[in-house]
């Protein structure tokens, strides 16, 4: 009647969320470590990110402007735009590509240091590899992941001020005052805070999968494949859930 294989894996994927919870909050803090992981999955991301909102944001403008062209409402792009990415291209797009980056990375990270042992090493020398491992880089991608949403999010606008430009003129205090108009704070905040959700997923799924990795290098292969894949399905799933919510609380 039930999937037993997905709901054995989804308890463990709670457990493992539990055990996060445990001890990220206990003393002692690898601080060091979780400042590294912060670069590595915050500041190296920046570039694949910033073409992505880049991209995102332009080829929006060009397959737009025919359309409301149509209906003499050309006036109407910014504000379009400015919705479609802050509400949900912007988190959905940087969150998927987050996934494909780095949820792999760290599965593979993960799972090759479980597969040479090194994981053991760590347990057998005293170190607590769940908290220098794990606890560091969820909280790294939790955090960073809203960030590189809301410079996604501006290098996406201004793509869109460019692709503007590139067939009429306007000027960017024009172009802004568009897009602000247009936004409220119901529009903004819920983006916002489901990338912190999103961030936790992909954390949370890459680790897990890399911890626990088996059967030599083919597993690290799996590991890496089957964190991207559950990571952004869970973005999926969490974004509708989040509009869920926020529909029932009144912000849409």
């Amino acid at each position: 009647m039930f999937n037993s294989p997905f709901l054995a894996e989804t308890g463990a994927i709670a457990q493992f969320a539990g055990r996060f919870f445990r001890e990220g909050f206990r003393p002692r803090y690898e601080v060091r470590e979780f400042f590294y992981q912060c670069y590595v999955v915050g500041y190296q991301s920046l570039p694949m990110v910033g073409i992505t909102g880049f991209i995102m944001g332009l080829v929006l403008t060009l397959q737009t402007r025919p359309t409301m062209a149509q209906f003499g409402a050309e006036s109407w792009i910014p504000t379009m735009v400015g919705l479609t990415i802050i509400r949900e291209m912007g988190p959905i797009i940087t969150g998927l590509i987050f996934a494909g980056k780095i949820g792999s990375s760290i599965g593979a990270e993960l799972g090759s240091m479980r597969v040479t042992e090194q994981i053991d090493a760590m347990e057998v020398s005293g170190t607590n590899p769940f908290k220098y491992l794990v606890v560091t880089r969820v909280l790294a991608t939790t955090l960073m992941l809203p960030l590189l949403t809301i410079l996604a999010d501006a290098i996406g606008l201004f793509a869109s001020y460019v692709g503007i430009n590139a067939q009429g003129t306007t000027t960017l205090a024009l172009f802004t005052n568009n897009i602000l108009s247009g936004l409220t704070f119901a529009d903004v905040l819920p983006a916002f805070f489901k990338t912190f959700f999103f961030g936790f997923a992909v954390g949370l799924i890459g680790c897990y999968k890399g911890y626990y990795a088996s059967k030599g290098t083919a597993g690290v292969g799996a590991a890496a494949n089957s964190a991207v894949v559950v990571s952004s399905l869970l973005i999926f799933i969490l974004d509708l859930l989040a509009v869920q919510i926020t529909s029932l609380l009144g912000f849409n």
